[in-house]
């Protein structure tokens, strides 16, 4: 039976971010994701997730120069060094706030009849990745984004995402299943599930097409939960939505599975 983790990088923004480590309690959540932890000191962030008594469940290698647009640099020939660098500053994060899965952003490629030689490059740093990461019991997730949240983005489908983890073939290289990023790119979300559960290693949720609570929108979002407990995911799965007005606001969807932002899977 899956859990859900509050994102605190999207949820309860109304609060300074280390307060939000508290705000995700207080509501219940006993797991927190967010995507980079990197500009608090680490001793800080665990402090926050020991007095709260919140699991680290997931969070971004550092993506590159993000702010001047930069979205991750797996892919990105030429950047291999600055890559393995941002793996041992993830994997050095990891280590302290006890978190096991660690997301890899892939980069944009500007330009579509490059794509060959960025899946090169992708696989072999995402191989570099799982190698260091295996010997700490961290899972490196791969996660296919939207283009319209983010255009040019390397990797956009669930099949190819599913296929780098063939290729690398490591245990510890699996899926970040976002709902709403599945189903703004290609649909079908209940299928892909059933098709690649089996290398799925989290999920992400959010309504669409406004990016809001999972209560809303095209997406059903209970049906898609429930088939998550039939396909036997234990997992977490992130709230990585923007709340349409304060988190606690809006929280009633979540009443039927209250329960579940308790669990530890």
């Amino acid at each position: 039976m899956p859990a859900f983790a509050a994102n605190l990088t999207m949820n309860y923004v109304e609060h300074d971010f280390l307060d939000r480590f508290a705000a995700a309690a207080a509501d219940g959540f006993r797991g927190v994701e967010f995507l980079f932890p990197y500009a608090f000191a680490a001793a800080d962030l665990r402090s926050r997730l020991r007095d709260h008594d919140l699991a680290m469940v997931l969070f971004n290698a550092p993506p590159g120069d993000w702010e001047n647009g930069e979205r991750g640099l797996a892919a990105l020939p030429g950047r291999q060094d600055a890559f393995r660098r941002s793996i041992d500053t993830g994997l050095a994060y990891a280590a302290m706030l006890g978190n096991r899965r660690l997301h890899v952003m892939a980069g944009l490629c500007p330009d579509p009849d490059a794509w060959g030689r960025y899946r090169d490059v992708y696989i072999d740093n995402i191989a570099f990745a799982a190698r260091q990461a295996r010997d700490a019991g961290i899972t490196i997730v791969l996660e296919a984004i939207n283009t319209r949240d983010m255009p040019g983005y390397f990797l956009t489908r669930q099949e190819d995402a599913a296929a780098v983890c063939a290729d690398v073939g490591a245990e510890n290289v699996r899926i970040l299943f976002d709902l709403y990023h599945a189903q703004i790119m290609q649909g079908d979300v209940a299928t892909r599930l059933r098709a690649l559960m089996p290398v799925i290693g989290h999920v992400q949720v959010a309504g669409v097409p406004d990016r809001h609570e999972p209560d809303d929108g095209e997406l059903a979002c209970p049906y898609l939960f429930g088939l998550l407990d039939a396909l036997g995911y234990d997992g977490w799965v992130g709230c990585e939505y923007h709340p349409r007005a304060t988190m606690r606001a809006g929280l009633e969807w979540i009443a039927p599975w209250r329960g579940r932002v308790a669990g530890v899977p």
